[in-house]
């Protein structure tokens, strides 16, 4: 059984945990501007996460790829920067957090710009995995940062200003993304980061300093580092592809799911087992951590669940281009915004179970008027929905967060952001992978059924059939192309109509996990303020 950490005082007991303690009860006299650039930073990670996927298409064009082939820009980024996550405690201190963490920045903007300088799919590739290795601290290091920065009893104000690029970072993306590409091109989607990137590692140089419980590594755990890259890899791809592939009918996706999870397993016994591991699991037995990051990963199937589908089904389904769709969203990222703020003060007086719950309410309800949608739905009919579930994820995000590291020494702080973030992520991925599926699913299930109404007796069906071939001669169309032109317009009609009724099912889907969230609340411990403890343990 894992030892309690335990962490021994200095020679001058006055210059020890106690000091660093209080130390961290006031927190940093520049714990502003230390906001300001780390969420700087994890603003253009969460950003450069989602403003690619708009500009595959001028990507697919201009470098002669296809689809497939386009598609390794995301997952090569996606890939590496999960594979880092984890890792990101350790690397910390390996190389010192502060150097780590400008280290970071500074290959994520180097690699910006090659990547907008690449001439062909394999450098840009290339590129784009370089980016993700540097892009995978720039969130978590943010986390840990903040919650030092801030006394104990503001640390729900720490995580409302992470939350902010977090959350509204996926709303800014797409918008932003299609803006450049339509007026520049695709490079400036990786040159706009150029600015954005010197200004925040710069202020973090300044600004940020290493912790005084920083401790290098006495070792390195290879079989470590290895196993994880394997395991992660693996999986994130199966993910990634799985839908793509038609999951386990392909041999490899069979093949990758048997090594990641095998090479996971091998991964837990190995750092369990490591004197020096590279991920510490031992942080996993404090309550709070393990109830938070279960708590996390169903938040982030169901937040993934609303977050990937609305975009696609805005301009699928409603035909709105990547800016339109931004601007139909903006208002409830700007609500979670100011929610976010709000919650931050609130988490020190209220009770984070109650905010967490109220949150999955808010969102529940706001998932289920999304899900009242028709292919005849317009911007107006999505702001109600979307600013509820601003409010919601506000209400949620902030306190979860808050109560999951409550209970870390400031020792624990980087491997346990690192995991929190880890299990967010993959639960995410699940959530994207599994909602992929059902959507195909679900929309091949209702076609057929509603196509069981269409038959070639029916009047209705006559009617509409002779309809739509009318209209087609009268554009000079002959009679059988008329009439075939026909009957393709009314299996498209059938085909919208499918993936309505699925999206409608996802959204409620969607609202179940969330109210999931509720009964596991038994399972926190009341705690008085976001802050928690950040005891010691002894």
């Amino acid at each position: 059984m894992a030892q309690p950490l335990r962490i021994e005082p200095a020679l001058d007991s006055s210059s020890g945990p106690r000091l660093a303690a209080a130390e961290s009860d006031r927190g940093d006299p520049h714990k502003y501007v230390i906001a300001f650039a780390v969420v700087l930073a994890a603003l253009m990670q969460v950003i450069d996460s989602s403003i690619v996927n708009v500009a595959l298409p001028d990507m697919m064009g201009n470098l002669g790829a296809s689809l497939d082939e386009v598609a390794w820009v995301s997952t090569g980024y996606i890939l590496a920067s999960v594979i880092i996550i984890p890792l990101t405690g350790w690397l910390g201190s390996f190389f010192g957090r502060k150097r780590y963490f400008v280290g970071s920045i500074i290959i994520f903007t180097a690699s910006s710009f090659m990547c907008g300088a690449s001439h062909s799919l394999g450098m840009l590739v290339f590129w784009r995995i370089v980016q993700g290795l540097g892009g995978g601290a720039l969130m978590t290091v943010s986390q840990a940062v903040l919650f030092e920065a801030f006394p104990r009893e503001e640390a729900g104000m720490a995580m409302a200003l992470f939350g902010l690029g977090v959350m509204v970072g996926p709303t800014i993306g797409p918008t932003l993304g299609g803006w450049l590409t339509d007026n520049y091109g695709w490079p400036w989607i990786f040159y706009i980061n150029l600015p954005v990137g010197i200004l925040a590692a710069v202020m973090i140089a300044s600004y940020v300093h290493d912790p005084d419980y920083q401790k290098k590594p006495p070792s390195i755990d290879y079989q470590g580092i290895a196993l994880l890259a394997v395991s992660v890899g693996a999986i994130q791809y199966v993910l990634e592809h799985g839908q793509r592939e038609d999951w386990f009918d392909s041999r490899l996706i069979t093949w990758l799911a048997v090594i990641g999870v095998a090479g996971g397993i091998a991964l837990l016994w190995r750092e369990l087992e490591a004197r020096h591991p590279v991920i510490d699991f031992r942080v996993m037995r404090h309550r709070q951590m393990w109830v938070g990051t279960v708590l996390g990963v169903v938040m982030g199937v169901g937040l993934y669940a609303m977050s990937f589908t609305l975009p696609v089904f805005l301009q699928n389904n409603l035909h709105m281009t990547a800016e339109q769709t931004g601007i139909t969203m903006l208002p409830g990222a700007i609500v979670t915004a100011i929610s976010m703020a709000v919650v931050g003060r609130l988490t020190n007086k209220i009770d984070p179970r109650i905010l967490i719950m109220a949150g999955a309410l808010v969102f529940a309800y706001a998932a289920w008027e999304l899900s009242r949608i028709t292919g005849l739905s317009g911007a107006s009919d999505f702001f109600w929905p979307l600013i509820w579930r601003g409010a919601g994820l506000g209400l949620m995000f902030v306190p979860l967060t808050t109560v999951t590291l409550a209970e870390l020494a400031p020792v624990e702080l980087p491997q346990g952001t690192g995991l929190y973030n880890f299990f967010r992520q993959l639960g995410g991925s699940f959530g994207i992978a599994g909602i992929a599926t059902l959507i195909a699913r679900y929309t091949t299930q209702l076609r057929g059924q509603l196509g069981d109404h269409l038959t070639a007796g029916d009047p209705t069906t006559i009617a509409r059939v002779n309809m739509l071939t009318n209209g087609m001669m009268a554009r000079g169309a002959d009679a059988y192309t008329a009439h075939q032109r026909a009957l393709a317009l009314l299996d498209a009609q059938l085909y919208g109509q499918a993936s309505v009724l699925s999206y409608s099912r996802i959204y409620v889907l969607s609202a179940l996990l969330i109210l999931c969230l509720i009964p596991l609340l038994l399972l926190v411990r009341e705690t008085k303020g976001a802050g928690g403890g950040h005891a010691i343990m002894e």
